[in-house]
């Protein structure tokens, strides 16, 4: 299938390529492009810019202060972001944590939180994961304890990342053992600046603090921060999971870094010739382009061909495992390009730093965790056994 925008549709990725180029700050840019992580202050800063134009939540009703966009317009919101290395909207407000207000939040919460997530006012971050209860997350062992007018939760997340930066988390805990497991957890937003909280960074190894562990200690939660009903958090996490199909392929991120792949690979030489002389890089470069190319046309078909409403899971999982594995190889790419160059640490380097080959190296180790966060590449294929299998 071709891939035609309708007058319409090009006009608002004229309009969307034109403001983003006018107003992301060119230190972001160029930082992000150079292959550098979006710092804290990147992220909020471009979110509050998108949110002026009303586009940080593109998904979001207008009520509430989202753009209210199609499956199309979204996802060219979304690769033009990727296209212009800008900072992503801070996916735990805006894809994971607002929809879940929307759907079963109070009209307090809603009143209360979701401005604050679209401005970047408080940051979020999520709270699933534990010891013994990542993959089988039902096994999750926090609990939350009613108390009069409070929950007092004890217990303990692991990888969880961006704890460090933010204000909450939203956290599934146990409030009922004598149901089955999925059925005694609920949803609960705590805020982390609160006594008896504990946040330890967990290094990873492009040698970038992203993760963390976060102890609970007899911590005090308000009742009116319980999301929904109480016992059904595990509906919840699986609508989190399961609700923005969109960009799950990352089809504009692998875009992205391949253009950046063709720029350095032209601008950098190995025993006298450009890296994009030699036969390899020329073969793997061409190769991916392919690959880059069959993985936008799926995600399209995913978005706009009635087919595939049979199976969404299915698709969905196609796309994250591809995805992922085309990400990998595209950043695998640029650290060989990189090549000893590449070894001293990025963490190391100065702000200002004209180091080309450092960042491209750490965001190829840290693009190791692509095919586990957002559901691991066996547990895809696990989906698309079932589906197509049975």
């Amino acid at each position: 299938m071709d891939i035609t925008l309708s007058d319409q549709q090009a006009t608002f990725q004229k309009e969307v390529r034109a403001f983003i180029d006018a107003r992301l700050p060119t230190d972001t840019r160029d930082r992000l492009r150079r292959g550098f992580a979006a710092t804290k202050q990147d992220t909020v800063t471009f979110q509050r810019i998108l949110n002026e134009r009303g586009w940080a939540a593109p998904h979001w009703p207008k009520r509430y202060g989202g753009a209210e966009l199609g499956q199309v317009e979204r996802l060219i919101l979304l690769d033009e972001i990727f296209r212009a290395s800008a900072p992503l909207p801070q996916v735990f407000n805006i894809t994971m944590l607002g929809p879940v207000l929307l759907q079963f939040g109070t009209e307090d919460q809603k009143s209360f939180f979701l401005p604050k997530l679209l401005n970047m006012d408080l940051w979020f971050c999520q709270g699933f994961s534990e010891p013994e209860a990542g993959s089988d997350l039902a096994s999750l062992r926090t609990r939350a304890e009613r108390e009069g007018d409070f929950y007092v939760v004890n217990g303990q997340k692991i990888w969880t990342t961006s704890a460090h930066h933010a204000d909450w988390i939203f956290c599934l805990v146990r409030t009922s053992t004598e149901a089955k497991k999925q059925d005694g957890i609920s949803f609960l937003l705590v805020d982390l600046r609160q006594p008896g909280i504990t946040v330890r960074p967990i290094p990873s190894i492009d040698g970038m603090h992203h993760l963390n562990e976060v102890f609970f200690d007899n911590v005090r939660v308000p009742v009116c921060n319980l999301v929904g009903e109480e016992g059904r958090g595990w509906s919840y996490a699986r609508f989190l999971l399961s609700n923005e199909r969109t960009g799950i392929a990352n089809v504009g991120l692998c875009r992205e870094r391949w253009n950046y792949a063709v720029e350095i690979s032209n601008a950098h030489q190995r025993d006298g010739h450009a890296l994009a002389q030699l036969p390899g890089v020329r073969k793997e470069l061409a190769v991916l382009d392919a690959e880059i190319r069959s993985l936008e046309m799926t995600n399209w078909r995913l978005l706009l061909s009635p087919d595939t409403c049979a199976v969404p899971q299915a698709f969905a999982s196609v796309l994250k495992l591809k995805g992922s594995e085309v990400q990998q190889r595209v950043l695998a790419l640029l650290a060989k390009l990189a090549g000893a160059d590449g070894l001293r640490a990025a963490s190391d380097l100065p702000n200002g730093s004209s180091d080309w080959a450092s960042p491209l190296v750490s965001r190829y180790f840290f693009s190791r965790a692509s095919s586990i966060y957002g559901g691991a590449s066996e547990v895809q294929k696990d989906i698309l056994s079932k589906t197509f299998l049975s």
